[in-house]
């Protein structure tokens, strides 16, 4: 069986716009935001767990889903092997226990990996 797709984000340049957007479409409610991203995660919804935040000046943003693997450095390696590139990461998710990192794949579509910390 595959790795499975565990968290999903919508990053951009206004967060609370987005999630004043993805709240009235889907029912949506946040929790507190955090950290510099201004991220905030969904609350109320039922399946894949995800969140909302803001992104650095100059950067438009992404919508991406993250894939539960069992080394993000070695994922991240063997993506760029397979024509990928790394965009970030590994790096560890301060207080959440877990690690995390951004690929593109061949076409340029953003796509996350993540581990538990060890």
């Amino acid at each position: 069986m595959g790795q499975p797709v565990v968290h999903f984000e919508v990053m951009g340049k206004d967060p609370d716009k987005l999630r004043s957007y993805f709240g009235e479409l889907f029912g949506w409610e946040f929790g507190e935001s955090m950290g510099p991203m201004d991220y905030a995660m969904v609350e109320n919804a039922e399946g894949i767990a995800g969140g909302i935040g803001g992104v650095p000046e100059g950067y438009s943003g992404h919508v991406t889903f993250y894939v539960q693997v069992p080394d993000v450095e070695a994922t991240l390696a063997q993506a760029e092997s397979l024509g990928g590139a790394r965009m970030m990461g590994p790096d560890e998710v301060p207080g959440v226990g877990i690690v995390i990192g951004l690929l593109t794949d061949p076409d340029g579509h953003t796509i996350g990996v993540m581990s538990p910390s060890s």
